[in-house]
Formats: C-alpha cells, structure tokens, sequence
C-alpha cells in the first residue's frame, strides 16, 4: 500500500532506538523525509547510519537535542521551523512505588513525555494550519487508563497526553490537519528489554521466562501475551500519517496488545 507519503517533512522524537527508531524507519521507507532525534549526536549518528542502510527512499536528518528541555525544543524549532508530520515519541519510564516518587520525579516525567510535545506542538500546529495539513502524533500508553501502581507518575503523564492531543483536535476542525494519539501497550523497546535482562540477571532466568511471567501477573488482560514489536507500532503509526488516514482526528487508539478490557 502507497501511503502517499513522499517528500512529507516528519520530525520523530526519540527516535534513536525502539518504537521511535521503528517510527522514523517506516516513515523513511515511505519517502517521508524524516528527522531523526536524540539527546547526544553520537546516537543519533548511530541510528541514521541504520536507517542509511535499511534501504528506505526517504530523506535523513539528525538532531542532537534533548527535547525534554525547553531549550532542546528552541534548537528544534530554529533548525527545522516547518514539518508536516510531527511525532511526539519522547518519554521516560520507572518503576517506583508511589511513596518514593519525589516531586522532583513527578516534574522530571510532566516535563519530558508532556511537555516536550506540548512546546513543540505549540509552535508546529499553527503553521500545519495554515498550510491546511498536517499531522500530530502522541505516543501515549495503555498505562494512560490503566495507571500502573509500579509508576504512577509515568501513567499520569500518559492519561495527560490523551487531553493534550484530544484538546489540540478540537481546534484543527474544517482542516485537514489532524492529532492523535496511540495507546501503545507492553512493547519489546530498547529500554524494555534492558530492564527484562536486568531482572532476568536478578532472579538468575532467562528473558522468555520473564516475559511469560510479566503477562501472567502484571499484564493478565494481554491477548496478544507478548511484547509488542517495535516495528508494528511503526507500521501503524506510519498509516495515522499518511493522507489515507484524514477521517481520524481527536481519536486515542490503542495498539495495546488487547490488555485494555474496554471496547471503546
């Protein structure tokens, strides 16, 4: 299927590895033009020497910015002042019990996986009105409606990531400029897998048997009963870009494995 995407100018946050890289490589191989992020060059020179060779027809782009300050989002801005697709992927996650959760901590998460996108969304969907297109994508969680009592704070910055994009839609109506976000659930990311090996070390196994046992205690509702592939969420994301997908706006859609139990 042709997305209709080529030569769309699209900005992925925290695309240097996982569900962003997966974003930034589909976007590319649709002949998207894509700007490739992350928060030391290093990485991001990594990742566009990957994409380089995934033989995609898109254009590559990096910027070394951390995006979850204001002054990361103002280098963004000054260096790519126009995008077609934005792609607000940043986030952080911990676990952590809700005692030791520091207001330091809750700022630290408000301010990378919520205000990151809000500051550049602020500048971007203006002009994507004006031009009378565009598209904005938060990459929220399944955490957003099922706060998860492991990190309370990581699922609020979720559930405010759902009113921030359903907030921004409201405002794009008579367009053909659209916000959404994804729901997002258990998924196989760099930082995911890192933490799975880190407790398989801990409990002296191996990484299947914690997989299998994060979805029969923590994830019980899963029907897919697996970590999600960062590259379908890619896939996915990617069609919510595309013209093809302009009858879906203010929408939180779910590529959550089925764990959420609601069927709307």
């Amino acid at each position: 299927m042709n997305l209709e995407l080529e030569g769309k100018r699209a900005l992925v946050t925290g695309s240097t590895a996982g569900i962003g890289y997966s974003i930034a490589e589909r976007l590319a191989a649709e002949g998207a033009s894509v700007i490739v992020n992350g928060r030391t060059q290093k990485r991001v020179d990594q990742a566009l020497a990957k994409l380089s060779g995934a033989g995609g027809r898109g254009l590559l782009k990096g910027l070394a910015a951390d995006l979850g300050t204001a002054e990361g989002v103002r280098q963004a801005v000054e260096q790519f002042p126009d995008l077609d697709i934005l792609v607000n992927n940043l986030g952080i996650f911990e676990p952590k019990t809700f005692e030791e959760i520091s207001d330091a901590d809750w700022l630290r998460f408000f301010e990378v996986n919520v205000m990151s996108g809000v500051r550049l969304s602020r500048h971007h969907l203006p002009r994507m009105k004006r031009r009378d297109w565009g598209r904005i994508i938060f990459i929220s969680s399944e955490s957003a409606v099922q706060i998860p009592s492991e990190m309370i704070h990581y699922g609020m910055t979720k559930t405010a990531q759902l009113a921030v994009a359903r907030g921004m839609a409201e405002t794009t109506a008579g367009t053909n400029v659209t916000v959404n976000s994804v729901l997002v659930g258990p998924t196989g990311s760099e930082g995911v897998m890192d933490f799975v090996d880190q407790l398989a070390a801990q409990q002296k196994t191996d990484r299947e048997s914690v997989e299998k046992s994060f979805f029969q205690s923590m994830r019980p509702t899963s029907l897919l009963k697996r970590f999600i592939e960062p590259k379908e969420i890619g896939a996915f994301v990617a069609f919510l870009c595309s013209p093809m997908a302009s009858a879906i706006n203010g929408a939180a859609l779910r590529a959550d494995g089925g764990v959420v139990r609601s069927i709307l």
